[in-house]
């Protein structure tokens, strides 16, 4: 190999992938594979003809038969870890203390806690962590985020949004308590985070309610977050329900719609922004936003930055999420968030 190849490849993270998971398949694994940064090199299943079988029908020259044998793989600098949400923390800090960078699927763990107990072992081991929410790298979230602090609808006093979508089988790992499963832990965190990000603080008191399968998991739930500052989000999640994704940022001088929120695609977006009788639609470029997600990151990794998103970001939603579990449990009173 000749130094302008060595560089290039000094230049460019090396992927390893914790599971055949679906989200990785269609999603991110692509995204990695045409990154300018990165390469995925390996993925892991704990059924060695499953991860062979994967790598070959998607280009990854290797494959492991184990987590562990990924994670102990010496030609991997980072791991993307699509686990159910019950599995992020053991697998997460074990890789960062074998010296891995991992981008960690949302939620990034089952509550706060465990969130600052993988931050403390990334710090330990000198790697970076991030939680991947996606939609946050899209142009059209960050022209919209530009939008609202810069004034343009006045004072934030409201956000609303949903995100919901009907699942077909009920053997899916979203409806299994023990996987950490709930329509609130896998779409409504998306709606927590945005109403969080648009106003601007955290709230201090939420209150919910829920409708609960047999088995204990939350199928629909409606929230409300009560902001410091006196704003206010609603929003609703279900896993039963037809597919819808949008929310609204609404202030004191107008509003700001926004569909397909979370996942806009490649395609051209608009934002439509209401004040008063003037209606004026905002044309944003389309993008990979998890291309975007994974490029930032491998950014990080190679050139030592800190992340968009730290870790303390992702605590800060998994408290707000915890609170709405329990005014949901508690037939909807107000609950403070911790």
């Amino acid at each position: 190999m000749n130094e302008e190849d060595e560089a290039a490849v000094s230049d460019r993270l090396r992927w390893g992938v914790l599971s055949t998971a679906n989200i990785g398949r269609a999603a991110v694994n692509p995204a990695i594979q045409a990154s300018r940064n990165g390469v995925l090199n390996a993925v892991a299943s704990r059924d060695r003809d499953r991860a062979e079988a994967f790598a070959r029908e998607h280009g990854i020259p290797r494959s492991h038969g184990s987590y562990e044998a990924l994670i102990e793989d010496p030609e991997i600098d980072a791991l993307y870890v699509p686990l159910p949400n019950s599995m992020h923390r053991d697998w997460v800090i074990h890789a960062l203390r074998a010296g891995k960078h991992v981008l960690c699927e949302k939620p990034l763990a089952l509550g706060a806690t465990d969130c600052m107990e993988m931050a403390a072992a990334a710090v330990e081991s000198g790697v970076k962590l991030m939680e991947a929410f996606m939609y946050r790298f899209h142009p059209r979230t960050e022209q919209v985020i530009e939008m609202v602090r810069n004034g343009q609808i006045g004072e934030v006093g409201a956000v609303r949004s949903t995100f919901t979508f009907r699942l077909r089988s009920p053997d899916n790992i979203r409806l299994d308590p023990s996987l950490g499963g709930g329509a609130l832990m896998d779409v409504g965190c998306y709606c927590v985070n945005v109403s969080r990000t648009m106003v601007g603080e955290e709230p201090h008191a939420v209150q919910a309610s829920a409708r609960w399968t047999d088995r204990g998991v939350d199928e629909m739930l409606a929230g409300v977050l009560h902001f410091p500052g006196g704003a206010v989000a609603h929003f609703d999640c279900a896993l039963t329900m037809e597919r819808c994704e949008r929310y609204e940022v609404a202030g004191s001088d107008g509003y700001l719609d926004v569909d397909r929120a979370f996942l806009p695609g490649t395609e051209d977006v608009v934002i439509r922004e209401v004040r008063g009788r003037d209606r004026t639609r905002h044309a944003v470029g389309g993008d990979d936003e998890y291309r975007l997600m994974v490029e930032h990151f491998a950014d990080c990794a190679l050139h030592d930055r800190p992340v968009r998103y730290p870790v303390s970001e992702a605590a800060a939603n998994l408290r707000t999420i915890e609170a709405l579990y329990r005014s949901a449990r508690r037939g909807g009173g107000i609950e403070p968030v911790e």
